[in-house]
């Protein structure tokens, strides 16, 4: 049974394969996250991990039965009971629910224990897969997002409230 966990350093190898090894997947519906971000993935997931402590993100991984990483959950720009829910899902484990159950669980995490009371994502208009998971997981379109913020793409905001 996966297991959502909070990230820590030990991820770090899994988290480069799960990026590794989707990222032409990814890239259909998200911009590339570029060379540059492999060249330099250690100093990044080691400043990742210190936004972390300082509480202004919160990021989860998905963890497989065999310690592979299924998935990426994040909280980000955490400030005012307000945070940015940031995902993505392994290939193969995409359109299975995967992704909508955890979101639901980590919204769940975010009230309890990091007591927000709101979430905001944005999506691209293309992204139609992504939009399905925030609306099932209670989210709702609250409107349009800067093309600047998905990549040079359209797209809509979603906002889901949270009872703790």
């Amino acid at each position: 049974m996966p297991e959502l966990k909070r990230l820590h350093a030990g991820h770090a190898p899994a988290v480069l394969a799960f990026e590794l090894e989707n990222r032409a997947y990814f890239a259909t519906s998200v911009s590339d996250r570029g060379d540059d971000f492999f060249d330099q993935f250690t100093d990044r997931y080691n400043a990742l991990l210190a936004e972390q402590e300082t509480g202004v993100r919160a990021c989860y991984v998905l963890v497989a039965e065999d310690g592979s990483v299924l998935g990426r959950f994040n909280l980000a720009r955490i400030e005012d009971h307000t945070a940015e829910l940031g995902y993505r899902v392994a290939r193969h484990a995409a359109g299975r629910g995967v992704a909508t159950a955890t979101v639901r669980e980590l919204c769940r995490l975010a009230a309890i224990r990091h007591g927000l009371r709101t979430l905001r994502a944005a999506t691209t208009s293309q992204n139609v897969a992504s939009q399905k998971v925030l609306t099932e997981a209670g989210f709702v379109p609250v409107g349009p997002a800067d093309p600047a913020h998905l990549g040079g793409k359209p797209g809509t905001w979603y906002q889901r409230d949270l009872v703790p």
